[in-house]
Formats: structure tokens, C-alpha cells, sequence
């Protein structure tokens, strides 16, 4: 609380995120499940006028008059993720960030992102947040509802392709809820990428003692329990994008997919369960964006509403996870659905989690105090 009209903050590095718990999976699946809830009963709000966007984005042309101006290589922009979240929460805040996939040639990540937590009723700033921590933990945490909803609880066989950091978050999160998972089988584009990914989960996972290096997405898909699609790559052309085949896919999988992803003809049919975090947020892509959207967002889930558009698939088919946490529609019925969850990202997770991260540090006194005024100059 601020001692009004003098406003303080607090600025939380990296390694105080860490020491705030911004790495306590578990909690953090939790937390977005808890998140979910208060979504589907409607207490939340996002940018845009349906109130559901993604956010605002920033890119830049393929010809510019101006040398000086980025040119629009893979993942460079810039973007604003704004979100109100209530229940015990009730806060507001943004994840702001620049990205650039040729950042990995410097040794940085691809993107950088701060995040800044706001009063919901004074609109003070309470934090400002490292970022990429918040951002990986949220992201991986969603799979992790729902894996704890959709997944056999006795899963033992994951396959990922793209071995980076959602990777790893979504890994991570398919163990706190599926504890008997003892194999991995991963796919990537170089070795050095597979290599630092299976030692880390060497060293992470004790438990996990079979780790496969496949060289398809075939053999990504097959004899596995959970599937995530976990790779980046060039957007605009979705004929490019990894493919599921429903032939690949065994009888009770449970398909996680936050990344580029799309599928064929036999797994759009209505035998295969289709479950979206958020359907609003698909809605506004789907508003905010030319046709085929599924060329600019690369997700699952907008596959889904362009194939909806073409008569190839009905609206009936797709589920909300929220309405499944809350109880009022069923999670896995059995062993042998088949059941695939599109992951949109969405900045009232960074909200939910970005709350707690806060609260914990507040209590532990982590943190650098920051003032913003004692008495504004102009009020």
C-alpha cells in the first residue's frame, strides 16, 4: 500500500525474481489455474475493444525510406501486453518487450521483457519486474493446467519438439502433474541446442531417464503420452508450420501446443477433443487480423476458427479450459481420447503471476525501494 501522496516501488532483478519464487512451478500452476477461474466467470480484462486482445505490436516494413529503421527479420518487434486480473489478485499491469531472433547471435535471449505492476484503483506503479523469468514460468504453467485436466495422470512418454526455454517451463510443468513421466523424446534444429536441453534435464529430472533425440516429428509424435510443439520459425506462411498427422497420434495423448502448429485432415475431425485457454482471444485474433489468420498467428487454436470459416470444422467442436477448470465441463473422460489444447499467451497470466511474485517479495523485503515522488509537482 502507498502512503499516499508519496509513492514508492520496487525494482526486482532476475535473480530477486528467483528469490521471490518466479521458479516454484508448482505454485505457479496453481496460480493460473486460479486465474482461469476468475477468467471464465468474466473478471478480467485485457486491451483492445473486445477486451480480449493479445495486445499492440509494434513490426516494421519490408521497405523503408529510412536506413536507420529495423528491418522485419524473424521475431523483431516490439510489443505492449496489458491486463486487469480481480479475485484476490485485483491488479493491473503490462508486459512490455522487444524482440529479435538474431539476439541469440549476441548471447541474449530473443526476447527481453520488463514488466510493470500497477494499483488497480490509483493506477501507482507497485513494481517493476525482470521479465523473461515471469514470462517462461507463466507459459509453461498453462500446459500444466492442462495437463492436470486433460492428460492420463499415469503419462510416462513426452514428446517436444523445439528443446528452448518454453520447452523446459512446459517440461517442468508436465512433471509437478504427471510425476511418473520417465522418458523424453525431443527433436531440434542444431546439436548444440539438444545438448544443453537433455543435460539439463539430466540434472533437473533425475527421474526422467530415458531421453530420446529423434529426427522427425513423426517420431516426435508417436508412443507419446503428452506432445508440445514447443519450436519458433518464421511466421506468414502456414503451409510451413510443423504438422500433426493423426495417424502419428496414440490413443490418450494429450497434445500441448504453444508454438507453430498445424494440423492435418484427420485431426480436425469431432473424435479429437479441441480446447482453447481462452476462446475471446482467439475471436479478437481472428478480428484484428486478414484471413487466413493462421498466416499471421501461428497457433493451433486459429487454425481451428479459419477452418471454422471454410465449413470445415463446426464452432460445437472447440472447448474452454476455463469452463473445465470451474467444473462445468468434463476434463479427460477417458484413457483413449485424444485430446489437443492450443496455448495463446495471454498478459493477465503475467498479472496473476507477476501478483504473487510481487506479494512474496514484499514479504521477504526483496527488492530495491524505488521513489517516485513524495509529492507530485503537478496534481
Amino acid at each position: 500500500m502507498h502512503n499516499l501522496p508519496n509513492i514508492d516501488f520496487i525494482y526486482l532483478s532476475e535473480p530477486d525474481m528467483i528469490q521471490a519464487g518466479v521458479t516454484n512451478m508448482a505454485a505457479c500452476v496453481d496460480t493460473m489455474e486460479e486465474m482461469f477461474s476468475l477468467m471464465y466467470h468474466g473478471d478480467y480484462r485485457m486491451a483492445g475493444p473486445n477486451n480480449n486482445s493479445h495486445g499492440s505490436v509494434v513490426v516494421f516494413p519490408e521497405d523503408s525510406p529510412f536506413p536507420d529503421m529495423p528491418k522485419p527479420t524473424p521475431d523483431r518487434r516490439f510489443m505492449a501486453m496489458p491486463a486487469y486480473l480481480g479475485g484476490q489478485f485485483r491488479t493491473a499491469g503490462m508486459k512490455w518487450y522487444g524482440s529479435n531472433i538474431a539476439n541469440r547471435e549476441k548471447g541474449l535471449p530473443r526476447s527481453i521483457l520488463l514488466f510493470v505492476l500497477n494499483d488497480a484503483d490509483t493506477g501507482a506503479p507497485l513494481a517493476i519486474m525482470s521479465a523473461n523469468l515471469l514470462s517462461a514460468y507463466r507459459t509453461g504453467a498453462v500446459p500444466g493446467v492442462g495437463a492436470r485436466h486433460l492428460a492420463k495422470k499415469n503419462s510416462k512418454v513426452v514428446g517436444i519438439l523445439g528443446p528452448g526455454v518454453m520447452a523446459k517451463t512446459s517440461l517442468s510443468a508436465f512433471v509437478a502433474e504427471c510425476p511418473e513421466i520417465d522418458t523424453v523424446k525431443v527433436k531440434g534444429r542444431g546439436q548444440k541446442n539438444i545438448d544443453a536441453f537433455t543435460s539439463w534435464v539430466r540434472e533437473t529430472f533425475p527421474q526422467i531417464v530415458n531421453i530420446h533425440v529423434v529426427d522427425t516429428n513423426e517420431a516426435v509424435v508417436r508412443d507419446c503420452d503428452i506432445v508440445t510443439f514447443c519450436n519458433s520459425g518464421a511466421i506468414g506462411d502456414a503451409s510451413a508450420y510443423p504438422v500433426v498427422k493423426r495417424e502419428w497420434v496414440s490413443p490418450g495423448t494429450f497434445l500441448s501446443m504453444p508454438a507453430l502448429t498445424s494440423i492435418d485432415e484427420g485431426m480436425q475431425s469431432p473424435d479429437i477433443r479441441k480446447v482453447l485457454d481462452n476462446p475471446s482471444l482467439y475471436q479478437a485474433w481472428h478480428e484484428e487480423n486478414p484471413k487466413p489468420v493462421h498466416n499471421i498467428v501461428p497457433v493451433v487454436g486459429i487454425q481451428f476458427l479459419d477452418l471454422i470459416d471454410e465449413g470445415k470444422m463446426s464452432p460445437d467442436q472447440l472447448e474452454d479450459l476455463g469452463k473445465i477448470v470451474v467444473g462445468e465441463a468434463p476434463g479427460r473422460k477417458n484413457d483413449d481420447e485424444i485430446i489437443i489444447m492450443s496455448v495463446g499467451g495471454m498478459p493477465v497470466e503475467d498479472v496473476a503471476w507477476g501478483t504473487v511474485i510481487y506479494r512474496n517479495a514484499c514479504e521477504k523485503g526483496i527488492g530495491v525501494k524505488l521513489n517516485l515522488w513524495e509529492t507530485p509537482t503537478l496534481s
